[in-house]
């Protein structure tokens, strides 16, 4: 009796250490942001820089996007994808007829029957309903299964190692803001520490040259990456419909969510400038309904005018 209870344990024992081993990149990012902290407030500011004028200006400017970076890559790591409404999932009789289908074109028209009020626009390949077989579940528009977090996550763009988080609906927008201030920020560093890397071959400090480039390299590397979700943006797509085109009754279309560039980015943002750069949730919708071309909407479909701000 006493194995069955041995095996539980080394299963869950062994769960554990991968959820742990998941969260060494975001350790990673934080032991190199707070040592970047320590270079520049302590070895920068307080001991190399002489001026005080200079040294207030440095620090506030720093002290400012050091705030924003982390306060974007919090939200982005602990804000989690909302479930997929309970409206979408299969009831138990609609379950047990589907999986005892006798034929694909039985199952279809279960889904068909079951899906037939819900507001979905997206198709598969072949024209059928999107379903997960692993939630029990229509998946709404845009809506796709990670195997990592073993849920459907609403607006799926992708999953993270480096925050350890899908990346979707609900902390988009974090995670494009995360992006554009850690470039800032790497700049910011990388600029106010140049000229006392010269004087490094003069006496200078280690940690001062060391953090001037990896600031430059995180620089060099984050650029691409936010000017890349900068573009999905504005053209309203996700890295995977960016890979693979959303298919529509009339067929694949890589614009078929595209609603103008302002529009596209009022989706992600919100209607309020004063709150567009903070990292706080203004998303318009319920990642469950997206307004499309009017070719691609159903007549029970609502526009996102007429959708909630988050």
């Amino acid at each position: 009796m006493a194995l069955p209870n041995s095996n539980n344990n080394k299963h869950e024992f062994c769960w554990c250490c991968v959820k742990a081993v998941k969260w060494v990149p975001v350790l990673f990012i934080l032991i190199i942001v707070f040592w970047s902290y320590y270079a520049y407030v302590v070895e920068l500011c307080i001991i190399t820089i002489n001026s005080v004028w200079k040294q207030i200006l440095y620090l506030v400017v720093y002290h400012i996007l050091f705030g924003m970076f982390l306060w974007s890559y919090w939200q982005t790591v602990f804000t989690k994808s909302d479930k997929v409404p309970d409206k979408f999932k299969l009831p138990e009789n609609e379950y047990e007829t589907l999986v005892h289908a006798e034929n694909e074109e039985m199952q279809r028209q279960v889904l068909e029957q079951f899906s037939r009020n819900l507001p979905n626009v997206n198709r598969t390949i072949n024209g059928s309903v999107r379903y997960c077989e692993k939630c029990r579940l229509v998946k709404p528009d845009r809506a796709h299964h990670c195997s990592v977090c073993g849920m459907c996550i609403l607006k799926m763009d992708h999953h993270c190692p480096w925050v350890n988080n899908c990346i979707g609906f609900t902390n988009y927008k974090f995670f494009v803001l995360f992006l554009g201030y850690a470039l800032i920020y790497c700049i910011y560093v990388a600029l106010t520490t140049m000229q006392y890397v010269i004087k490094l071959w003069h006496g200078g400090r280690f940690h001062i040259l060391f953090l001037f480039f990896v600031a430059l390299m995180f620089a060099i590397s984050l650029v691409s990456l936010f000017c890349y979700h900068c573009y999905l943006v504005l053209h309203n797509r996700t890295t995977l419909e960016a890979f693979r085109a959303p298919i529509f009754t009339t067929g694949p279309d890589k614009q078929g969510f595209n609603l103008g560039k302002m529009d596209n980015f009022r989706e992600v943002f919100g209607l309020h400038p004063n709150m567009w750069f903070l990292p706080v949730s203004t998303s318009l919708g319920d990642g469950v309904m997206y307004s499309t071309h009017s070719q691609h909407q159903p007549s029970m479909y609502h526009s996102m005018e007429s959708t909630q701000t988050r």
